[in-house]
């Protein structure tokens, strides 16, 4: 049960004043529907301002609150244009308060002529004249009236402004309980750390590096205390150790050979399941590594050994393509294999839920509907999770728990994770890594090119529709909720139906109803349709053979690790495959840096080690995923650099201080509960 001092921080947004129905969508978008929320709702970055006397004491471009006068308003001909605030500072100097849009009210409002204002804003030059256009702040009473002239930008949606977010979150800050210290007192000292109260009043104050590392540390601690939870508690439980006899993997056929990587993969899953307690591995590897194969060979063992095998796949459309693939490669061997999503009804629905029960069904694909509660299993002995970050721990549980007693899990991704990166977000995990590629699998011909040319690279496109080939085109999506990006899709997906043919080119972004979006894939991946134009990650697992081309627009904008993840979407099986990365006209030094690594090397895992160097506080899986807690305040760096500490003082905690009892461990379950790792707690006690 939560502990009771943190249930203000969980009371929901509209316990804060001034939040209302209006509200509720804009907040909803940010993720703020919680006080908690907004009291962890960083600012993305900070406007020092200088008070000044008059404007010879401002620089153009600079930040200011300065005295003014306003003189005289200047409205547009048309009415269409800016309405202007023609202003005097003290010694005469003339500037124009620039508004556009509907402001002239609040701007006559907030600057009644031949009245002294402060007005608050950056200092620009049009032409000769001085201007601040849209000031930030108009105040009458000084200078003062600010108060701290550095002033938190946050991260917005539509519906919202800085003001009215800003007030918002001085609330959640005003209500802030006092909480036990969950960190080493040692530790604390020798970073000098303030507590936890201080430190989140002062990360949105200004650029406290104390402050902001100390927030990023709890997370942290939090979620390495909960991992090592899982991983005690999945030793202690009980599973069924699973020894194959080879007899249905010798059966096997498959037109290639397993790789060095595979072959010792299996050898490490073979190890752990024959063991009394539960398998818990994670299998990185690129896309067409040959995870597949692995994770056919751990559930063949499971049938061996006399049990059953579930893999879990985050859409219905990989489901489908998950199944097609394992009935080819495991054709011959006799063994039973059938799907089960929320698309199936009536008496398929039925067949299937009596064959897991009876045990007729050795090997299960499906989505979440495979561990809903009408679900039952004879014997249930393995979960192959496919894309371990779409689902958390707390799904993946669920699923293991079908089982007797535990079932064995094999995670799987095609995501490349830094090694730091990997310990913070599968730390209960062993890992297996597929650091090599299939024979014969032809390296991704990648070209760097500038979007002025993007006439050339749409002739290109024509011709390679014309040839019966097909091609993904991604648009960035830096942001779920970016309504910029989705419009910038759709102009795309226009444009290329102009050029091919309305039928040619389907879309699939993330504000699409879930069934026009699966229906869209699903028209691609069949070749009824040429050309994908997409703003989310192509559907991670997809295979379509034919789509030997890929444009990525605005390159630069996506991650390494995300960019080389959608390369290797591209024509699986295909003689020669293209990835065009349009770059701006515009790149930094990092950015011309990172696009050259792009053509240098296919080596997923080194590209997402470079990705970590090179970006630093960028999002290296490139999107939050849906399932797996994201990390909310702990950057990449705070990582790199906290993530061993974090994890030392948490062993600490469990092996010599007592774990979760006495002062300090009820401290640290407070930690557990705020930052929603809550499942370590129940999984000590049990439950």
């Amino acid at each position: 049960m939560r502990p009771e001092v943190l249930n203000p921080l969980f009371a929901s947004a509209d316990s804060l004043k001034g939040v209302g129905p209006k509200l509720e969508k804009p907040l909803e978008k940010l993720g703020l529907t919680r006080v908690k929320d907004f009291a962890y709702h960083l600012p993305d970055r900070f406007i020092d301002r200088r008070a000044v006397a008059n404007l010879d004491d401002a620089g153009i471009g600079e930040n200011v609150i300065v005295p003014l006068t306003p003189t005289q308003y200047r409205a547009s001909r048309s009415g269409r244009g800016p309405f202007n605030v023609m202003a005097t500072d003290d010694i005469g100097n003339v500037v124009s308060l620039t508004y556009f849009g509907r402001a002239s009210y609040t701007a006559k409002k907030q600057l009644p002529l031949n009245e002294r204002r402060w007005v608050a804003g950056k200092l620009d030059q049009y032409g000769d004249a001085l201007q601040i256009v849209h000031p930030d702040h108009v105040s009458e009473e000084g200078g003062a009236a600010f108060g701290a002239t550095c002033e938190p930008v946050y991260a917005l949606s539509d519906g919202l402004t800085q003001g009215r977010l800003q007030a918002l979150i001085e609330q959640a800050l005003g209500d802030l309980p006092e909480l036990p210290e969950w960190i080493e007192p040692g530790q604390l000292a020798k970073r000098e750390w303030p507590e936890w109260r201080e430190a989140l009043i002062a990360a949105h104050k200004g650029a406290n590096k104390a402050a902001r590392d100390r927030l990023a540390y709890d997370e942290l601690f939090a979620s390495a205390l909960a991992l090592m939870l899982v991983r005690a508690d999945n030793r202690r439980r009980k599973g069924v150790p699973l020894k194959g006899d080879g007899r249905l993997r010798d059966k096997l056929r498959l037109p290639f050979d397993l790789t060095g990587a595979q072959k010792r993969s299996v050898g490490e899953v073979e190890g752990d399941m024959a063991q009394q307690h539960p398998m818990l591995r994670l299998l990185q590897g690129d896309v067409g590594s040959g995870k597949t194969a692995v994770a056919l060979h751990a559930m063949l063992i499971a049938v061996e050994g006399g049990a059953q095998a579930a893999l879990l796949a985050p859409t219905e459309i990989l489901a489908r393509q998950h199944h097609e693939t394992l009935i080819e490669m495991a054709r011959g061997t006799g063994v039973e294999i059938a799907i089960l999503t929320g698309r199936d009804k009536g008496r398929a629905r039925e067949s299937i839920l009596m064959g897991l029960l009876d045990g007729s069904i050795d090997i299960i694909v499906g989505t979440h509907a495979i561990f809903q509660e009408a679900v039952n299993y004879r014997n249930l002995g393995l979960v192959v999770i496919d894309e371990q970050h779409r689902f958390g721990v707390g799904q993946r549980l669920m699923l293991q728990q079908k089982a007797k007693g535990t079932a064995h899990c094999l995670a799987m991704t095609a995501t490349p994770i830094p090694r730091t990166l990997t310990l913070a977000q599968y730390g209960e995990m062993e890992v297996s890594r597929l650091d090599e590629m299939p024979p014969g699998r032809k390296p991704i011909d990648t070209r760097v090119i500038a979007t002025e040319r993007m006439d050339d690279v749409v002739a290109g496109l024509q011709r390679h529709v014309a040839e019966g080939k097909q091609a993904y085109w991604v648009c960035p999506m830096v942001r779920e909720h970016e309504t910029e990006d989705i419009a910038a899709a759709e102009e795309r997906f226009d444009a290329l139906r102009q050029v091919l043919g309305e039928n040619a080119v389907t879309l699939v972004h993330g504000q699409l109803r879930p069934e026009i979006k699966d229906a869209n894939m699903a028209r691609f991946a069949s070749g009824e349709v040429a050309v994908l134009v997409a703003t989310t990650v192509i559907e991670v697992g997809v295979n379509v053979p034919n789509a030997s081309l890929m444009v990525i627009e605005q390159a630069e904008r996506f991650g390494l690790a995300q960019l080389h993840q959608l390369r290797g979407r591209v024509g699986r099986g295909a003689e020669k495959s293209v990835c065009l990365l349009l770059r701006g006209n515009t790149l930094s030094e990092t950015g011309r840096e990172r696009l050259a690594l792009m053509r240098e090397t296919q080596d997923g895992f080194r590209l997402a080690e470079e990705d970590l160097r090179l970006r630093g506080g960028g999002e290296i899986l490139g999107t939050r995923q849906s399932g797996e807690q994201a990390f909310v305040v702990a950057t990449p760096e705070q990582i790199t650099e906290l993530l061993e500490v974090a994890h030392d003082d948490a062993r600490v905690l469990m092996e010599r201080d007592g774990g979760l009892t006495g002062t300090r461990g009820e401290a640290a379950r407070t930690a557990l509960y705020l930052f929603e790792r809550d499942y370590g707690v129940q999984l000590l006690r049990g439950g």
